[in-house]
C-alpha cells in the first residue's frame, strides 16, 4: 500500500485522535502540518483537499479522507488489524456511541471556528471563552462517566482491556478539559482510564507535544 499522508495540527484533537489510531494500528505516515492559527486552512490547495477547510485529512494514494472518525473508520476497514471496534454488533455500536458522545456532543462546541466567533462577534476574551468550553466539556463528561462507569463492558480501557475508537476520542478531549483548566474530580473512570492510555506509547506519540509542528 502506498504511503499514508495525514494532514494535521498538533493541537487539533480531531486529528489527535486520527494520529493515536494510526499509531495503534502500527501505520507508518507522513505528517503534513496545518498551521491552523496561521490560517493554513484556507489555502488554496487546502481547500482543493478539503472545502471545509478543517483537519485531519488523510490521504491514501489517490484517495482523499476527510473527518476524524470517518478516517477511522476508513482505516478499520482497509487495515483492519490490530482493530479497533469490537466483533460484535452490540460491542461495536457501544462504542461508536462512546466515540460520537464525545466527537459529536463535546467537541463541535469548543473547537477553533466556534471560539474564534465567540471572540469576533460576542467579543468574549479568553478567560470567558475558556469558562464556555469547561461548562460543555463538563456537561458531555457527566454522560459520559455514567456511560463508561455504569456499564460492565467497561475494563481498562473504553470498552474491555484493548484500546479502542472510543479511547482515540477520549484522550484527546482530556487533553483539551486540562488546557482549559476544567476539573476532572467527578470523573474518576475517565480519569483512570486516561491514566491508563497515557502509559501505551501509540498514545504517547500521538500527543500534541510529541508532534513535529507543536510550538
Amino acid at each position: 500500500m502506498s504511503e499514508l499522508q495525514l494532514h494535521t495540527y498538533f493541537r487539533s484533537s480531531a486529528a489527535y485522535r486520527v494520529r493515536i489510531a494510526l499509531n495503534l494500528k502500527q501505520l507508518p505516515y507522513a505528517s503534513m502540518p496545518v498551521h491552523l492559527l496561521r490560517s493554513e486552512q484556507h489555502g488554496a490547495g487546502f481547500i482543493e483537499l478539503n472545502p471545509a477547510r478543517l483537519v485531519p485529512v488523510l490521504n491514501d494514494g489517490a484517495i482523499t479522507v476527510t473527518q476524524s472518525l470517518a478516517i477511522i473508520e476508513y482505516l478499520e476497514e482497509t487495515r483492519p488489524d490490530p482493530p479497533l471496534l469490537p466483533r460484535d454488533a452490540r460491542g461495536r455500536a457501544r462504542v461508536r456511541a462512546l466515540a460520537l458522545s464525545i466527537a459529536c456532543d463535546i467537541h463541535p462546541l469548543n473547537n477553533l471556528r466556534v471560539q474564534r466567533y465567540l471572540k469576533s462577534e460576542f467579543g468574549l476574551d479568553d478567560a470567558q471563552r475558556d469558562t464556555w468550553s469547561r461548562h460543555w466539556i463538563a456537561t458531555g463528561f457527566e454522560a459520559v462517566e455514567q456511560l463508561l462507569a455504569l456499564s460492565p463492558d467497561t475494563g481498562r480501557y473504553c470498552h474491555g482491556d484493548t484500546p479502542s475508537l472510543a479511547d482515540c476520542c477520549l484522550i484527546p478531549q482530556v487533553a483539551n478539559a486540562h488546557r482549559v483548566q476544567c476539573p476532572l474530580d467527578s470523573y474518576p473512570t475517565i480519569r483512570r482510564i486516561h491514566e491508563a492510555c497515557l502509559q501505551l506509547p501509540a498514545f504517547a506519540r500521538a500527543a500534541p507535544a510529541a508532534q513535529p509542528d507543536a510550538e
